[in-house]
C-alpha cells in the first residue's frame, strides 16, 4: 500500500531535480513518464527507464540525471537528422547518443557522475540476470553498449560479465575499432558522432540474421519467440516518438479505440441503472453497518473540526458583506466628519469593508466499486465519511457516488451480442450500475446511514471509469455552484472482462484517458485521483497515492489539502 505514495514521492523529487538541472519548469513525471507540459517525451535509452519493484532510489536519481544531460547537451533536430529505420540500428543509435552526452558530466558534479555510474551498472547486471545474454543478440548489443561506455568514461567495464563478453568483444573489436575510436574523438560534436554511431549501428545490423530483426520488428508479441519477446521489451527496441502508454502494466494504446476514430462504442444501455445504494441493503442491516463505521471512525482520532475549518479557507471565495464602521483606520468615513471637527483627538472615524468567506462549492466523490477495492472499502468508507461530515461544516455542498456493474462478465448484455451473432468489436459489453451515496440536496446526518451501504462487498463487480466519471461530471455540471470539484477513488485502471475480450484489453482504458482529457480541456470541473495503493498519474494530472493500510490521520487529511491546493502532483 505504501509503494504508491513512495513511487510517487521519488517521481516528485526526480521531476525537481530536472527542472532546476535544465531550467525547463514545465518537465514534471507522469506514471513513471516524463512529460513537457502535455507532450510525452520519448526516452529510448533503457537504463533510463527505471522500475519501481528492482530498482533503488539512487538508480532513480541516476536515471533523472541522464535525462537531464540529455535536455542540456543534445540536440534533436541533429538526432532526428541522422536517426536511423530499422529497430536494432535505432537502438544503437540511440544509446550512443546517451552513452556520449553522460559522459560529458562536468568535473564539478562528482555525485552526478556516481549516479549515472550506479544507474548504468544496475541496469547492465539486471540485463544479464535476466538471463538476455544468453541469446546472440542479447550478448551482441550488451558487448557494444559495455565497450562504448568502458572507452567514452575511460574506466573498466563491469568485472562480473567481463569473461562472459570475451568471444563477441573479439568479433566485434575488429569491424567497429575505427568508428569507436572516431566516437570517443568527437564526443563533443554531435553532427560528427551521429555519422559514426550510424556506421556502428549498420555493422550491428548485419551481424543479427534477418530472421531475428523481422521478429524484433514485428509488432504482434505472439509472432515473437520467447526470447526474442523478453529482449526487446527489455531493451524497449519498440518504443518511438508516438509512445502513448501510461503504466508498463497498466495501460497500452487500444487498436479497436483508434481504429474506431476514437470514439467509443456501448453495445446496449438498455440494462443500465442508477441506483440510490441504500435500496440494495436490508433495512435491518444497514444500522449495523453504520455502527461499524462509526467505531472506525472513533479510533482514527482526526480532529474534524480543524479539518472543517481548513476546508473552508480553501473552498471559500470571499464576498463583499457590508462595512464595518467606527474603525481606527481604513477608508475615512464621511458621516463621522462633524464628529472628528468637534473632537479632533477621537480616531475611530474609518470604515472597512467587510468580507465574508463563503464556500460556495460543490464537491463529488467517485468511488470506483470493483471487486478489488473490497479489501480496501472500510478504509475508504472512513476517509469519506470524515470529509462529507468536515466539507458540511464548512458549507461545501457533497455528493457520494459509487460505480459498479450489475453482472460478472457482460450478463444480459453479452447474451443479446452472441445472439446477434457476436459482431466484431462491439464496445462496452455490460450492465453497467451507477451508485448514489449521498446526493448533494442531502445533508449528512440525513444521509449517515445510506452512507455505510458502501460496506456491503457485494454490491462490487466490475469497474467501467470513464462512463462514471461523465455521469458524474454531467451530475454536477446541473449544480449552480461556480466551483466544481470530482474527487476519484479508485485503485487501477478500469476493467471489465467481456469488453476486453470482445474488443481489446486497453479499450476502456483508453476510454478513460479521453474522457479525463475532455473534462480538462473544458476547465468547468477540476478532477483529482486517489489512488487505494497505487499511483493514478497516468491517468489524472493532479493525484494523490494513499496508504490507507493503517490508521487514518490528519496527516492524510493534510496531503488531500495539499491536493486540492494544487500544491501536490502537478
Amino acid at each position: 500500500m505504501k509503494a504508491g505514495r513512495q513511487q510517487q514521492n521519488v517521481e516528485e523529487l526526480c521531476g525537481a531535480s530536472i527542472r532546476a538541472l535544465t531550467g525547463q519548469a514545465d518537465l514534471h513525471y507522469q506514471g513513471r513518464y516524463l512529460y513537457k507540459g502535455a507532450k510525452l517525451l520519448a526516452l529510448r535509452a533503457p537504463h533510463l527507464r527505471t522500475d519501481p519493484v528492482t530498482d533503488d532510489f539512487n538508480s532513480y536519481r541516476g536515471a533523472s540525471d541522464g535525462i537531464s544531460l540529455r535536455l542540456q547537451l543534445s540536440n534533436p533536430n541533429i538526432y532526428n537528422q541522422y536517426q536511423p529505420e530499422h529497430s536494432v540500428q535505432q537502438f544503437v543509435y540511440e544509446i550512443l547518443e546517451q552513452l556520449r552526452v553522460e559522459s560529458l558530466v562536468p568535473g564539478y558534479f562528482p555525485g552526478m557522475k556516481r549516479n549515472l555510474r550506479h544507474r548504468f551498472e544496475s541496469w547492465s547486471l539486471s540485463f544479464h540476470r535476466a538471463r538476455l545474454t544468453e541469446t546472440h543478440v542479447g550478448i551482441l548489443l550488451y558487448t557494444l553498449t559495455q565497450v562504448a561506455w568502458s572507452r567514452f568514461n575511460s574506466c573498466a567495464v563491469i568485472s562480473e560479465t567481463e569473461n562472459l563478453m570475451e568471444a563477441t568483444r573479439f568479433l566485434l573489436m575488429p569491424l567497429i575499432g575505427t568508428s569507436l575510436y572516431a566516437l570517443k574523438k568527437n564526443l563533443n560534436d554531435q553532427k560528427l558522432f551521429a555519422q559514426h554511431a550510424l556506421e556502428i549501428a549498420s555493422i550491428v545490423h548485419g551481424l543479427i540474421d534477418s530472421e531475428t530483426v523481422k521478429q524484433l520488428e514485428v509488432e504482434d508479441a505472439a509472432l515473437k519467440s520467447n526470447e526474442i519477446t523478453r529482449l526487446a521489451r527489455f531493451i524497449s527496441l519498440d518504443a518511438g516518438d508516438e509512445l502513448n502508454s501510461l503504466a508498463d502494466t497498466l495501460s497500452g494504446e487500444s487498436k479497436v479505440f483508434r481504429g474506431g476514430g476514437h470514439r467509443y462504442r456501448v453495445f446496449s444501455r438498455q440494462y443500465d441503472r442508477v441506483i440510490e445504494a441504500a435500496t440494495q441493503v436490508r433495512k435491518e442491516v444497514l444500522p449495523v453497518l453504520r455502527k461499524k463505521l462509526d467505531l472506525r471512525i472513533k479510533g482514527q482520532g482526526v480532529n474534524i473540526p480543524r479539518l472543517a475549518r481548513k476546508l473552508s479557507l480553501l473552498l471559500s471565495t470571499p464576498y463583499r458583506d457590508g462595512w464595518n464602521f467606527g474603525e481606527e483606520d481604513g477608508f475615512l468615513d464621511a458621516g463621522r466628519l462633524s464628529q472628528l471637527v468637534s473632537s479632533p483627538s477621537e480616531t475611530r472615524v474609518y470604515q472597512l469593508e467587510k468580507i465574508k468567506p463563503v464556500a460556495n462549492s460543490q464537491v463529488s466523490v467517485l468511488i470506483d466499486c470493483s471487486g478489488s477495492m473490497k479489501s480496501s472499502i472500510e478504509s475508504v468508507a472512513v476517509l469519506i465519511d470524515i470529509l462529507a461530515r468536515a466539507m458540511e461544516q464548512a458549507g461545501v455542498s457533497t455528493e457520494i457516488l459509487g460505480y459498479t456493474t450489475l453482472t460478472w462478465n457482460g450478463g444480459r448484455c453479452q447474451n443479446d451480442w452472441m445472439a446477434q451473432g457476436r459482431p466484431k468489436n462491439p464496445g462496452r459489453l455490460n450492465e453497467i450500475c451507477h451508485l448514489i451515496y449521498k446526493s448533494s440536496d442531502s445533508t449528512w446526518r440525513r444521509s449517515r446511514r445510506d452512507v455505510a451501504a458502501l460496506l456491503k462487498p457485494d454490491l462490487f463487480r466490475e469497474g467501467i471509469d470513464g462512463e462514471a466519471i461523465e455521469w458524474a461530471c454531467q451530475r454536477m455540471l446541473d449544480r449552480p455552484e461556480p466551483r466544481k470539484i470530482l474527487i476519484v477513488i479508485s485503485d487501477g485502471c478500469p476493467m471489465d472482462t467481456a469488453t476486453n475480450l470482445a474488443n481489446d484489453q486497453f479499450y476502456l482504458d483508453n476510454h478513460l484517458r479521453q474522457v479525463i482529457d475532455e473534462q480538462v480541456r473544458r476547465s468547468e470541473i477540476e478532477i483529482y485521483g486517489l489512488g487505494v495503493g497505487v499511483d493514478l498519474s497516468p491517468y489524472y494530472s493532479h493525484s494523490l497515492a494513499l496508504d490507507l493500510s493503517q490508521t487514518l490521520s490528519n496527516q492524510v487529511f493534510e496531503e488531500i489539502l495539499q491536493l486540492l491546493a494544487g500544491r501536490h502532483h502537478r
